[in-house]
This record gives structure tokens, C-alpha cells and sequence, in this order.
């Protein structure tokens, strides 16, 4: 008609939040769509301290490049918490280590990333740091630093009693809470600790990390999932990880000197 239509009070009113929801609504929709494809979303991810050194940083870096937009949340919890974690949501993806092959539960998924042998971590000072392979009778010259200091944890009887059945009798010094307290207890020249050989990959200058050649057991290092998981991050992850290589077990001396 020749006279011109205008809104209502009520109209602009209403204008201005349909068209806010409007916007929301397509944003929603491309979000939904980019958590399908994996462009976005969250991955929770528990890992033992000890992984800190070795697979757990390059794992994040590689992930990082494929899914710059996805929050990672890092949560540490020893592997005897990480199925509850599994279970109840808190986490995806569990980094793990385990002391001997075992079946999962009927629930649960075992990834196996990598064998990791036990070295002893000898602080640099000590003349035992000077060799290529050390052996128990010369290691119980030092204290035993035991880790971690955790009633839920078996990994610190379990390497005594590794020590025991190749014959030793170590002398246990200090229990530390965590692997990060043990070795700086060895570089203050406290004792000597028995570590993962991935430990060494990132060894700090004042510890060195020697093979034992009488000790042939280690640990397993696993990625731990829901057996029903189908999250196309999960799987990302999984394959990030099971793609990373693990340096061999250390063969030179790291020190200062």
C-alpha cells in the first residue's frame, strides 16, 4: 500500500531476540557439527606421573596439531584409579602402567604402548654413575628410595620384590610420595631408585639412569578405554599414541659431566 509498515513496540521486541536465537541456533548447529567431526569438544586424559617424561608430552603435542580446537584435560591418577575414572566419565582415555599382562576387565580396553625395562637412576656423583650396566651387589652398597608412598599403589613392593627374587637385599632409605621426590632424593645423593627406562628420556643432569643386567623384568605401559567408546577423539588418540616410537632403553650416561 502506499503507507509504509513499521513494528510494533511488541515487534521490536520481538525482532531483536528472534534474531538472537536464530544465531544461536546456527551456531549450535556448526558446533554439533564440529564436535562430530572431531573439531571440537573435550578429551579427559589420566596418566601415571612417571609418563610425564616420556610419552604422555609428545602425545599431547601430535593431538594438538590434528585437533588445535579440542580442550585436553589432564588428570593424574595412579593406574589402580583409572578404571573407576573410566567408568564414571571423569576421563576417556587412561595412561597406565602395569607390572604384568593381564586380562582387562569384561568393561574395559588394554592398548599396549610399549614395554618399559627397569634401570637404576644413580646420582651423578656417585662412582657407580661412571659405568654401562651396574649390578645388585654393587647397588646395595646405596639405600633403596622407594616410590610411590601410596597404600592404593603395588608398584613400590613389586620392584622389592623384583630385587629380592634376582637376589638382592636392598636397604630401604626414604619412601617418596612421587617419582619426581624420588629422583631429586637421588640427586641429593640419598640413594639410588629403580625407574622405567622411558624415565631417562628427559633425565635431568645431576641423576644418570644405568641398565641392570640382572634384572630382566619391567613394566607395561597401556592406553586404557571403555570397551563401548566410540568417541572419534578417543580413537585419534589411541592412534596418536600407538603411532609415537619409544627410544630403546638408555645405553649412555646422562650428567653434567
Amino acid at each position: 500500500t502506499s503507507k509504509p509498515m513499521s513494528l510494533t513496540n511488541l515487534g521490536k521486541f520481538f525482532l531483536t531476540r528472534a534474531r538472537e536465537l536464530l544465531s544461536q541456533g546456527a551456531r549450535l548447529e556448526q558446533e554439533a557439527r564440529d564436535v562430530a567431526a572431531g573439531k571440537q569438544g573435550w578429551l579427559g586424559i589420566g596418566f601415571v606421573r612417571s609418563l610425564l617424561y616420556s610419552v604422555l608430552p609428545r602425545a599431547v603435542r601430535a593431538f594438538r596439531q590434528l585437533h588445535p580446537a579440542v580442550k585436553l584435560e589432564l588428570i593424574e591418577l595412579l593406574s589402580e584409579n583409572q578404571p573407576a575414572a573410566l567408568r564414571n566419565g571423569r576421563i576417556h582415555v587412561g595412561l597406565s602402567r602395569h607390572i604384568r599382562p593381564e586380562e582387562p576387565p569384561a568393561d574395559l580396553r588394554h592398548t599396549a604402548l610399549f614395554e618399559d625395562a627397569f634401570v637404576a637412576a644413580i646420582p651423578a656423583q656417585h662412582p657407580l654413575a661412571r659405568r654401562k650396566t651396574v649390578g645388585l651387589s654393587a647397588l646395595g652398597e646405596l639405600p633403596l628410595i622407594s616410590y610411590p608412598k601410596d597404600p592404593a599403589s603395588s608398584y613400590a613392593l613389586h620392584v622389592q620384590s623384583v630385587l629380592h627374587t634376582a637376589g638382592a637385599h636392598p636397604k630401604l632409605g626414604h619412601e617418596a610420595i612421587e617419582i619426581h621426590t624420588a629422583l631429586g632424593l637421588v640427586a641429593a645423593g640419598l640413594g639410588y631408585a629403580v625407574v622405567g627406562a622411558s624415565v631417562a628420556e628427559r633425565g635431568q643432569g645431576d641423576v644418570v639412569f644405568v641398565p641392570i643386567p640382572e634384572i630382566q623384568a619391567g613394566t607395561t605401559v597401556l592406553a586404557v578405554t571403555r570397551m563401548d567408546e566410540e568417541g572419534i577423539l578417543v580413537a585419534s588418540m589411541l592412534s596418536t599414541l600407538t603411532e609415537l616410537q619409544m627410544p630403546a632403553p638408555p645405553k649412555i650416561r646422562r650428567s653434567r659431566s
